[in-house]
């Protein structure tokens, strides 16, 4: 009995604290002394745990971050919306080394991350960054590009939390042409971090990229990103599994080692991509940098169950022509297991080809979304 009361207590304490708000329609949650606004997301969330309330739309103001020690989680069926007004590259979403973020969608609620606009296009907003302790080939102390974080380590177990059916749309600002968001990125994450079902779309630069660290990720709808639609470098050590890429401008998939010592760092990379499907979209993507580009020393990529469409370019794969890409081929460190290419692909240089030729289905239904994507729809 003494605990029954002692719950509708903290019930009724909870209830209390969620219905008191202001002008700007602030909510402190949980053990956080981080003050939650619903249409001004924006700020440090410095210690405890903080949960967005799902029945609200928030509208993200400018950087939303999560410092080292503190959780951020977001139940299913959250919205959040950019700025319609604020600058661009202002608006972001980090979670620092030893944070955690806990994107908790359902395929009948996801978590939706968006534009504001009333008319949306890519590059309204920047994304989400996340940073972790894992092992980086550029070293263990590096900043993010964007949203300047710390990341790396030596920890590749470690874990920034779970991220599970995530719609992101319209992201990818730019600084300059160098500098620039993607949908997601994570910076030296860790093999305890889950992630699953995420639908990137309209990204203005990648779609999911991995610099380093060895999370693994499953269940990847990318849709018309503007670079790349799945990158990874700096030693990831990762797999990705279940990949639907479409809408490619540059490379359906950028992989490399390291830019500044493509023959020496380590680790080397090492990316196993199982159950992929590639389609170039229409005649406004270009696709010029291949199914697949191999980049700055290329590292270990193995491709099991690989379909790319017709209407991709007649070369499967750009190849760099750095020393240390050219011994990973040499080595057969490049490498393709059971697959189908349209017709258009007829060149084949560069990976080592072997099981089937035909009958591949990549993502799980060859050009045609997969059933296990359904939700994105």
């Amino acid at each position: 009995m003494k605990k029954s009361l002692f719950a509708m207590a903290a019930i009724l304490g909870l209830a209390l604290t969620s219905c008191s708000s202001d002008d700007n329609n602030n909510n402190n949650t949980n053990n956080s002394s981080f003050v939650l606004k619903v249409d001004d997301l924006k700020g440090e969330i410095k210690d405890g745990t903080v949960t967005l309330d799902p029945t609200q739309t928030y509208t993200l103001t400018g950087g939303l971050v999560v410092k080292g020690g503190a959780t951020l989680v977001i139940p299913a069926g959250t919205v959040i919306k950019s700025s319609a007004t604020a600058e661009s590259t202002s608006l972001y979403i980090a979670v620092e080394r030893n944070a955690k973020i806990n994107i908790n969608g359902t395929a009948a609620k996801p978590v939706i991350m968006t534009s504001g606009k009333a008319t949306p296009a890519q590059s309204d907003w920047g994304g989400l960054i996340i940073a972790g302790n894992g092992k980086v080939n550029t070293g263990d102390n590096g900043t993010s590009e964007v949203g300047s974080l710390s990341y790396g380590g030596n920890d590749n177990a470690d874990s920034s939390g779970n991220i599970n059916f995530l719609r992101i749309s319209y992201t990818g600002s730019k600084y300059t042409a160098e500098k620039e968001y993607n949908g997601v990125s994570f910076f030296g994450v860790g093999s305890g971090t889950v992630v699953s079902d995420i639908y990137t779309f309209e990204s203005g630069d990648d779609g999911i990229e991995f610099f380093g660290g060895a999370v693994n990720a499953s269940n990847l709808v990318i849709v018309n990103s503007y670079d790349d639609s799945l990158d990874f470098a700096d030693g990831w050590q990762g797999t990705a599994t279940n990949v639907y890429i479409k809408g490619v401008t540059k490379a359906g998939v950028e992989g490399s080692t390291n830019a500044k010592d493509p023959s020496g760092a380590v680790p080397m990379t090492n990316a196993k991509i199982t159950n992929i499907s590639i389609i170039k979209g229409d005649a406004a993507f270009l696709a010029d940098e291949k199914a697949i580009n191999y980049k700055e020393g290329g590292g270990k990529q193995a491709y099991t169950n690989l379909y790319v469409a017709d209407g991709m370019p007649k070369d499967l794969a750009k190849l760099s022509a750095d020393a240390g890409a050219v011994a990973n081929i040499a080595a057969g460190n490049f490498t393709i297991t059971n697959y189908t290419f349209g017709a258009s692909v007829t060149a084949f240089d560069g990976p080592k080809l072997s099981g089937t030729t035909t009958g591949a289905l990549g993502a799980g239904a060859g050009e045609d979304l997969p059933t296990w994507a359904n939700w994105t729809k």
